[in-house]
């Protein structure tokens, strides 16, 4: 993608909102501001795609309203498995939906991999947008396009794999571009990095390819394997399940 004809960024599932300040913001209002575009808060749509790697496709659909998000998954064309999940600051309650009855999952549940690939139910809920105390390292261009660089630190005592995530997010339009996250000893464990995006209405662009790669922290970084994530156009959509 050539992103100097389209209003640049994004991340998963996930849903790019265009917006300036004639000032800098502070860290928390660059967080914020992105969390609303990442979370399809202005919109009532869902997305629906496919999740590909090592030649396996897995269609999956996701409605994302502010803190409460559901997914839903088909691995190798069996039946559609239903997730809903609901984020907070210091807690993350994740549910699946069965026969029409919710069961709550253990913390850890939120680090395993989604049907065999790189994205985690942790990633899909974006879960550390919601982090609180975000930090402004400075600016830093990527793809070519000016981004503040965010650092954000997990709550203590918090579950989840990440200690540290970095977001760089577009200085004029709000969105962001790249996520990395990162352990205890400071080595890189996941990043996203968004290759297209797509116009759904008037100053609102979505994701419609990404990629999310797992890292090897004990090894400078070196990917491992690598998911790609592709969505169609937003579909007028109604959550199930948990409310």
């Amino acid at each position: 993608m050539n992103f100097k004809s389209f209003f640049p960024a994004a991340a998963l599932a996930i849903s790019l909102v265009a917006s300036a300040s004639a000032q800098q913001p502070s860290a928390q209002q660059i967080l914020e501001g992105a969390r609303i575009s990442a979370t399809l808060t202005k919109l009532d749509e869902g997305l629906s795609g496919n999740l590909k790697k090592s030649g396996a496709n897995v269609p999956i659909t996701l409605f994302l309203k502010g803190k409460d998000i559901q997914f839903q998954f088909s691995e190798n064309k069996g039946p559609w498995r239903i997730f809903h999940m609901r984020i907070g600051d210091e807690n993350f309650n994740l549910f699946e939906i069965i026969n029409g009855k919710t069961t709550e999952f253990p913390a850890d549940k939120i680090v395993q991999p989604i049907a065999g690939t790189d994205l985690t139910y942790e990633d899909l809920a974006l879960r550390f947008f919601y982090w609180p105390n975000p930090k402004l390292e400075g600016t830093e261009d990527v793809g070519g396009q000016p981004c503040y660089k965010l650092r954000v630190d997990k709550p203590k005592g918090a579950s989840g794999r990440y200690e540290v995530v970095y977001v760089w997010v577009h200085t004029k339009f709000g969105a962001f571009m790249r996520i990395r996250g990162h352990d205890k000893n400071g080595g890189l464990v996941k990043e996203f990095q968004v290759e297209d995006v797509m116009k759904v209405a008037d100053n609102v662009w979505t994701l419609r390819k990404m990629q999310v790669a797992t890292c090897d922290p004990n090894n400078g970084g070196r990917r491992l394997s690598i998911t790609d994530v592709a969505f169609d156009s937003p579909k007028k959509v109604a959550p199930r399940g948990v409310r």
